[in-house]
């Protein structure tokens, strides 16, 4: 039995957000295919993620030299923490985010730079940083308006996640995109209704 954390990165109801479709139909294949692994879902618009600054960067560093912290600094850390260690407990994680104005929301941003901490998520060395989460199995599910080239330099969302992740030592990483429905809008419905498709079957192996 597998825990698999599933992360929403887009607020727009389903109806008019294709990433939300592909979350959603990736949930319910794989809650059908898996019956019996450990399944938890966090919307990040449905949780307050500050940004990283000043007061999470200090809280941080207090906490790993054993200082004194404010109560903020004492709150922003736990929640900092609780979010870096679902993710590393996690054997599977699955992201759904679109490709919003040529990057991926601020939102998942903000929660990747929680993932980065030297000695659970990488550490360093001679050789410089090594990733510690190799044996993390990832899915991407992302939605796209146009067509974009898989070294398309525009394109700063999957590639920006899978930076990310390959900076953690994961390399199991299965993506899925739906793309070009709004450049090609008369192909719109069967190029969503065939990725969607895609996306099920993706799910039921996963």
């Amino acid at each position: 039995m597998n825990t698999v954390l599933f992360v929403k990165a887009n607020d727009r109801p389903m109806e008019r957000s294709v990433s939300v479709k592909m979350y959603e139909q990736f949930l319910r294949s794989y809650k059908e295919s898996h019956p019996h692994d450990t399944i938890t879902e966090i919307d990040l618009y449905e949780v307050p993620l500050p940004y990283l600054g000043n007061k999470v960067i200090d809280a941080g560093n207090k906490a790993a030299k054993g200082l004194p912290m404010t109560t903020e600094e004492r709150t922003l850390q736990r929640f900092v923490s609780s979010k870096l260690e679902q993710f590393i407990s996690a054997d599977k994680v699955v992201f759904a985010f679109p490709l919003w104005n040529l990057s991926a929301p601020a939102v998942l941003h903000s929660y990747l730079d929680y993932m980065h901490h030297p000695g659970k998520t990488f550490s360093y060395s001679e050789e410089g940083a090594t990733g510690l989460l190799t044996d993390k199995k990832v899915a991407l599910l992302n939605a796209r308006g146009g067509v974009y080239a898989e070294d398309d330099r525009f394109e700063m969302a999957v590639n920006f996640v899978i930076n990310h992740l390959s900076f953690f030592g994961i390399t199991d990483i299965t993506t899925c995109v739906i793309e070009g429905h709004h450049e090609f809008p008369d192909s719109g419905e069967k190029i969503i209704r065939e990725g969607l498709q895609q996306v099920e079957e993706v799910a039921a192996g996963f």
